[in-house]
């Protein structure tokens, strides 16, 4: 069975360009682990030049517009560069960074002046920003934040509490959602801000949870009469909660930012096709073959539904519930495709220890990463939800897709 799209010999073209530039520009000693805690702050300062260098040739965010910072290039360009990338073992950084999904929120819902003041730096890969958008309780139903941001003068004073943000190599600016119309309406009353990360009255505190071990952890933020100016308030005061909508479109998988690559498959396939099991390597028993095809089906179901829903962004077309398809189906693969390594590999497979964890411990960093994702960016409970608002499941009218520029 063929999953592989063709391409245009100016695309191919594209690709060799595309090739000869990694071969030169990508940091030597840079790691393609899947491990967290493998990444060291050296290890992170490889991968953040790595953005640079890429934003600088408008490949960090190669669709989104030249005049900002971007690369003013197509969705055909963009899913190019993923799959080298993806064959170096790496994907487009910055990592730790969610910086480039702000972008259609500022150009669709800032003002000119946050447009070039906001966007370039985060184009270009220079600055790393976080979202905070979790609170302790409000997760998954985002319009019940309490943080505060109340108009004082020409600043908003900020108080409150984010937490699961992030990583652990710092931060250069925070994208937020906070309350600022206690007595409003739900929905009626969110505001999206954009600020530095170093203003007085901020905190970070490191939460060391099973996602990552040492450099691998994520935070909580906390907010004590933090003064924000007034132009980082972005889509005006109140309308948040239709920024929202952009800004979780675009992180639910139906922004159309980028390809889902996923080289966990071809990195079992190497391994099975060399370790040995009673004599003869692992890929030759029937029911390793068996594994393989149901992990191979898998993720290509997953990579053509998310080329499927970049397609849809890129070229203009009707957008439903495909975003949040898409994630639900990567949440549950990701839980699938762990237990299809223990019938594959034994489940010795699941450790990271060296000696007994193959291919590195990537299983094992898999197998965790897969618990994990099951909740982040709306869990899988939520994407079910939208996607039967979206067919129109118990309502007359169906909820439209997150406006997108």
């Amino acid at each position: 069975m063929d999953f592989e799209l063709a391409y245009t010999n100016a695309q191919e073209s594209f690709r060799k360009e595309v090739m000869s530039w990694l071969e030169t520009n990508v940091p030597k000693g840079i790691s393609t682990s899947p491990r967290e805690e493998d990444h060291s702050r050296e290890e992170w300062d490889l991968r953040r030049e790595l953005g640079k260098r890429l934003g600088a040739q408008g490949w960090l965010w190669p669709t989104m517009p030249k005049a900002y910072g971007g690369g003013g290039l197509t969705g055909d360009h963009t899913q190019i560069i993923d799959e080298e990338l993806g064959k170096l073992g790496l994907n487009r950084p910055p990592y730790y960074d969610a910086g480039g999904r702000f972008a259609p929120n500022i150009i669709l819902w800032g003002t000119e002046e946050q447009k070039q003041r906001l966007l370039p730096p985060i184009l270009s890969g220079e600055l790393c920003t976080w979202q905070l958008l979790t609170e302790p309780e409000a997760g998954s139903d985002l319009a019940s934040v309490k943080t505060l941001a109340l108009k004082d003068g020409d600043d908003y004073v900020i108080n409150g509490h984010k937490t699961f943000v992030g990583a652990a190599h710092g931060v250069d600016q925070f994208w937020m959602i906070c309350m600022t119309d206690p007595k409003g309406p739900r929905h009626e009353n969110v505001s999206w801000f954009m600020l530095p990360s170093n203003l007085p009255g901020i905190t970070i505190m490191p939460l060391d949870l099973m996602g990552g071990e040492g450099d691998g952890h994520k935070n909580s933020v906390f907010f004590d009469n933090v003064r924000v100016p007034a132009n980082n308030l972005v889509g005006g005061e109140n309308n948040g909660w239709k920024v929202a909508s952009t800004h979780l479109e675009v992180e639910h998988g139906g922004g159309g930012l980028s390809v889902n690559i996923n080289s966990f498959e071809d990195r079992v396939m190497d391994y099975v096709k060399v370790a040995k099991l009673d004599g003869d390597t692992i890929s030759k028993g029937t029911d390793a073959r068996d594994c393989l095809v149901e992990m191979h089906i898998d993720s290509q179901v997953n990579r053509l539904l998310s080329v499927h829903n970049f397609y849809l962004v890129h070229a203009k077309k009707p957008r439903t519930y495909g975003g949040s398809q898409g994630s639900y189906l990567r949440k549950m693969s990701g839980l699938k495709r762990t237990n299809t390594m223990g019938r594959l590999l034994g489940y010795y497979a699941l450790t990271s220890d060296q000696e007994w964890g193959p291919i590195g411990g990537y299983v094992e960093a898999q197998q965790r990463s897969g618990i994990i994702a099951v909740h982040p960016g709306g869990t899988a409970d939520v994407q079910k939800l939208i996607m039967s608002r979206r067919i129109g499941i118990g309502r007359t009218n169906l909820e439209e897709a997150g406006a997108l520029v």
